[in-house]
């Protein structure tokens, strides 16, 4: 549901009059690193959990947050996050060779068909040049196709001379980060938006010159009709735990705003159920003017969609 067809409503338990929404969507979080509990009281009905223990993730009991997620992040030996305080050896699962026969230790088909077997909706893999070794393109292809063949999209962290390219060529769906570490070229923009690759925006864990590089990017991406999903990383540094008003206004800045913006926090990708039986309210009428919008959707909560009755 767009802003502009948004649906004035009273909330039957409180009598508040507000708006009704689509429900919100973070799409890019890490659940073992922070307290979920409170997500959905500060607007977020569901998350996409981008590097965690598949195992632990398939257990988790049902509720709010409403969770989708990559299981384990696939990476060469010795690459990222391989070795990192934050990222046990549960959430690693380390890609050697491209062969896309079930069963082979090391195997690219190997790595994705564990993945899906405990429920991931979408396959991470880890292209940080910068830190380490990375998938070379015989693995980064068998990756892909073996994720087509189970029916799951490839989000990638790109980072490092050529990623980013080397992650469209591959026919990889999303990225992790709008890229932060260096201009992207207009071919390469092109070429994404082409491919329909959607950018998860993670604005907010960067100051200085990689902040002002990702909203640049995100910015012209936007522009030519790139895809763009909210998401924060959350659980990466101090973030707010809850729908956070810096990624709002962050977007607002790159060109997001209004009814783009609406659309990044309640895109279902890569198949979330966020909008089943919940909704996001937020108390008052949505402003009229794109700059006041940050400040008002930071408001919202999640209710029961049959909490809300329209009004004229």
């Amino acid at each position: 549901m767009t802003l502009s067809a948004a649906w004035p409503v009273r909330r039957a338990l409180t009598a508040e009059t507000g708006t009704m929404l689509s429900a919100f969507v973070d799409h890019h979080v890490h659940l073992h690193l922070v307290d979920a509990s409170g997500l959905s009281a500060r607007g977020i009905a569901a998350v996409v959990d981008l590097g965690g223990d598949p195992v632990a993730l398939a257990r988790r009991p049902v509720g709010l947050p409403r969770v989708a997620y990559a299981g384990a992040f696939l990476t060469a030996p010795g690459g990222y996050p391989r070795g990192r305080a934050w990222a046990p050896e549960a959430i690693v699962r380390v890609v050697t060779d491209a062969s896309r026969h079930p069963g082979v230790e090391g195997g690219a088909r190997t790595a994705v068909d564990a993945q899906a077997d405990a429920g991931a909706s979408v396959i991470k893999i880890a292209l940080h040049a910068d830190a380490g070794p990375v998938l070379d393109d015989d693995v980064l292809a068998a990756v892909v196709a073996a994720a087509a063949e189970r029916g799951l999209p490839v989000v990638a962290h790109a980072q490092g001379a050529g990623q980013v390219e080397r992650a469209i060529e591959a026919g990889v769906s999303a990225l992790a980060h709008a890229p932060f570490d260096h201009p992207v070229s207009r071919r390469t923009l092109s070429r994404a938006v082409a491919a329909g690759q959607a950018w998860i925006s993670t604005l907010d864990i960067h100051r200085g010159p990689p902040r002002a590089r990702a909203i640049a990017n995100l910015r012209a991406f936007a522009a030519r009709g790139g895809r763009v999903l909210y998401g924060t990383d959350l659980g990466n540094g101090p973030l707010p735990v809850g729908l956070n008003r810096r990624e709002l206004l962050a977007l607002h800045e790159a060109g997001v705003s209004g009814d783009a913006l609406v659309a990044a926090l309640t895109d279902p990708w890569p198949r979330t159920e966020a909008s089943d039986g919940v909704s996001t309210f937020v108390a008052g009428t949505a402003p009229s003017a794109p700059d006041d919008l940050p400040d008002w959707l930071r408001h919202a909560t999640v209710v029961p969609t049959e909490e809300l009755t329209r009004v004229d």
